[in-house]
């Protein structure tokens, strides 16, 4: 480890729950559980943000899949009236 450089020092943390996209809120109860060392409870808060964040995902996944399909069908579509007689 580097000298002065720790990764789950308060600065470091918060930066990073911001990075994932947390609350001023969910960090704030974040720091406090570190403060008394409530291992349990950290990453019950660090799951759940987790599952929200993946249900994000996939909620995003289906957009696209949903213009992906629109995409294919409109070139089927220009393909084959570009190649009827």
């Amino acid at each position: 480890m580097e000298w002065g450089w720790d990764p789950l020092s308060t600065s470091h943390v918060a930066e990073n729950l911001k990075d994932a996209g947390c609350s001023a809120d969910m960090t704030a109860q974040f720091l406090q559980l570190m403060e008394k060392g409530t291992l349990q409870d950290q990453m019950r808060l660090l799951r759940k943000h987790r599952i929200t964040l993946m249900d994000d995902m996939h909620a995003a996944q289906k957009r696209v899949d949903c213009l992906d399909y629109l995409i294919y069908q409109l070139s089927k579509r220009h393909e084959k009236i570009r190649t009827a007689p």
